[in-house]
């Protein structure tokens, strides 16, 4: 069984940074060894695909909507996945989801990951 507990949301205005975290149990299998990623899902809207983190090399893969603004990190020590949010817009206004697997590299699609957080809010003002 894998919990994930995201945190860290909230309202912020454009220009603005947030830095979310997910802190994550796992049983039977290291964190280490769990692909991470994020995801946003705005109100009407499918749920995307922002950023993740493979477990075997740490490679990392951005939306090109969030590169250069947004930054994925783990703390294996910690069981944690950090998203730093910078230059925040109006237009990442969305539920913001943590999500993992066992795949050895990210994969940009929900059914891609098979444990999910809750979710946690992220508000960006204009």
């Amino acid at each position: 069984q894998v919990q994930l507990i995201e945190s860290g949301g909230g309202l912020v205005q454009a220009g603005g940074s947030l830095r979310l975290s997910c802190a994550t149990s796992t049983s039977g299998r290291a964190f280490s060894m769990y692909t991470m990623a994020w995801f946003r899902q705005a109100p009407g809207k499918e749920r995307d695909f922002v950023v993740g983190i493979g477990w075997t090399d740490g490679g990392t893969l951005y939306a090109d909507s969030v590169k250069g603004r947004f930054t994925i990190s783990r703390d294996d020590a910690k069981n944690t996945v950090y998203l730093q949010m910078d230059s925040l817009k109006p237009e990442d206004t969305a539920v913001y989801y943590c999500a993992a697997d066992t795949r050895p590299r990210t994969g940009t699609f929900a059914y891609h990951y098979a444990y999910w957080g809750q979710g946690t809010q992220v508000t960006v003002s204009s």
